[in-house]
């Protein structure tokens, strides 16, 4: 009897749990975050403007594996935390960027200008080598194909005032413009980007092994960050003890069952 009122108990833990965890997922809007397209190629004929205002088609970009990433340069969270984890992996994982890989960095903000991406550009290249100037390409665009873009890629996110709230990712691109790998957050494993972009050169690509780390956290845009889904981890736990309990009751009782018999 005690175990069977353990066993409710447990099960009505993990309801309220789950019922809080819904709750606060309320408060996030479901138009942030990234819904992945692995394997989906991005549209070559999409056109942007680099950093010296000359106009650039995508697909006459992509000619090599390429670490995408979507910022906005007036960013005042996620993007320069992430543009500095990029450019610390650029430096560790012992690939030569222009021969092995390049980077493309698009701004899915239409009213950010070349100006403005020469001064990002040029703001980082302070911070970090200079070897990355040639080919680490800073994009800006028209709303129609900064929206095509982010589409394609499955990147969701959202104006709030005069800023957006986003997600944190990279996505690596194969030379023929296939999504073949995510990596989610604003500091990166030099061995998981190298591997991305040797993958990204057979055109092969990977499910995210972030999916775990996306059921773990949740993005908070009012802090502009992940945070650890406690209750959502926590009612995982609770529903399988309560199951494994469930199970061991179910197995005690047949055996006693059969003993009595």
């Amino acid at each position: 009897m005690k175990t069977r009122l353990l066993l409710l108990g447990m099960l009505m833990a993990a309801c309220l749990l789950l019922n809080l965890h819904c709750q606060a997922q309320s408060f996030i809007s479901p138009e942030v975050g990234v819904e992945e397209h692995l394997d989906s190629i991005i549209p070559p004929n999409l056109t942007f403007i680099n950093e010296q205002s000359k106009p650039v088609r995508l697909g006459d970009l992509l000619t090599k594996p390429t670490i995408l990433t979507l910022v906005y340069f007036d960013c005042p969270g996620l993007c320069s935390p992430l543009l500095d984890g990029v450019s610390e992996v650029v430096e560790k994982m012992g690939m030569e960027l222009g021969k092995d890989y390049q980077i493309v960095t698009v701004s899915f903000n239409y009213k950010d200008t070349p100006e403005k991406a020469i001064q990002k550009k040029n703001t980082f290249l302070k911070k970090h080598s200079k070897s990355h100037s040639k080919d680490w390409f800073y994009l800006t665009g028209d709303s129609a194909n900064i929206y095509a873009l982010v589409r394609a890629v499955g990147f969701r996110f959202k104006q709030q005032g005069n800023d957006y709230i986003h997600p944190g990712v990279i996505t690596i691109v194969s030379p023929k413009g296939k999504i073949t790998r995510y990596l989610y957050g604003v500091t990166f494993l030099p061995f998981d980007v190298k591997m991305a972009i040797i993958e990204a050169g057979k055109e092969q690509s990977r499910p995210t092994i972030n999916r775990v780390l996306q059921f773990c956290f949740s993005y908070d845009p009012e802090g502009r960050r992940y945070t650890l889904a406690v209750t959502k981890i926590s009612a995982t736990i609770i529903i399988f003890l309560a199951l494994v309990l469930f199970l061991t009751l179910l197995v005690r009782s047949r055996k006693k069952k059969t003993n009595n018999d």
